[in-house]
């Protein structure tokens, strides 16, 4: 079976459309981002401590949080992980000693609601200085891939679908971020791989599509460069949207049946990938024809000589 045999779109020509489409969920990411006063830091990167605790039944969070305010814990935040019956505390003051911590969190829930109800599953401590340099950290591995993307791209092809790659992956990426806002999702280290993890996906399918550019360039010299990223967009959807949708079935599967643990990265790749691939079709090639004609490139120039000498 070979879906999309014979596509003929006009993608290009509904560049409009998709620009508003963009700015528009742009625009609801940094609305939703302002909203909540930023980013959902977790402790990674804000310095902390995180317990993880699993109650044998039912607990009411109110409850929780109650008893430990009793004991002076009270700058910290009680959530639902997963079953109805497991909590994350977190704390936003460090430990060093974070058995101690856990320890102290154990003995408050034994007093609150008897002995061997429940169980530490797992203490996580980080310091201030370490959560800041994973922020700094995390940033620059966001940014040294666009710039090696631009550098490969532009060895590679030229510089204008270098350009362009970068710009669309920034636009995926940007959106992404606004994904993780509405859904308030907090940003961990595996939130970054996710992050990661989508920018290279993107890139990889956007340069697909800059690849059979490449070869129709060099293939039909008489088309204009619309017709051409027209044709090359059709000729490689199939593969486009096939591995996007190979790819949303297993992150399907591991959101539904791969626990509490892995739930919130796995959300967030497929908001990924679905982004992704709305931006290899709709936004990659629309701004590498934007990059060409501001440009003044050579098949740009060609583009405007037809105009000009057709027939009104």
């Amino acid at each position: 079976m070979r879906l999309f045999d014979k596509a003929n779109y006009k993608f290009l020509e509904m560049r409009r459309t998709a620009y508003l489409v963009s700015v528009v969920l742009v625009a609801l990411g940094v609305i939703s981002i302002a909203v909540h006063g930023g980013l959902n830091y977790g402790v990674d990167f804000t310095g902390g401590t995180l317990i993880q605790v699993r109650f044998n039944e039912d607990v009411a969070a109110s409850d929780i949080r109650s008893a430990l305010g009793d004991v002076g814990l009270t700058n910290l935040q009680v959530q639902n992980f997963g079953a109805p019956n497991e909590y994350l505390i977190r704390l936003a003051e460090f430990a060093e000693e974070d058995q101690a911590t856990s320890g102290l969190v154990n003995q408050t829930l034994d007093a609150r609601f008897g002995a061997g109800t429940h169980e530490v599953v797992r203490t996580e401590a980080v310091g201030p200085k370490v959560g800041g340099e994973l922020r700094q950290r995390a940033i620059g591995a966001v940014l040294i891939s666009f710039v090696l993307t631009l550098i490969y791209l532009g060895f590679r092809f030229e510089w204008r679908f270098g350009l362009a790659a970068v710009i669309a992956t920034v636009h995926d990426v940007l959106i992404s971020f606004g994904v993780i806002s509405l859904f308030n999702i907090e940003i961990s280290l595996p939130t970054v791989a996710a992050i990661l993890t989508i920018i290279g996906y993107s890139l990889n399918d956007t340069i697909i599509i800059f690849d059979r550019i490449r070869e129709n360039l060099k293939k039909f010299r008489r088309l204009s460069y619309i017709e051409i990223l027209n044709q090359s967009i059709n000729e490689t959807l199939p593969r486009t949207v096939m591995t996007s949708g190979t790819t949303l079935a297993v992150l399907m599967a591991l959101a539904i049946f791969g626990g509490a643990v892995i739930r919130e990265f796995t959300l967030v790749l497929i908001a990924g990938v679905m982004i992704g691939t709305y931006s290899s079709i709709f936004v990659a090639s629309p701004v590498l024809l934007e990059v060409e004609h501001r440009s003044g490139g050579v098949r740009s120039k060609a583009d405007r000589r037809k105009v000009s000498a057709a027939p009104s």
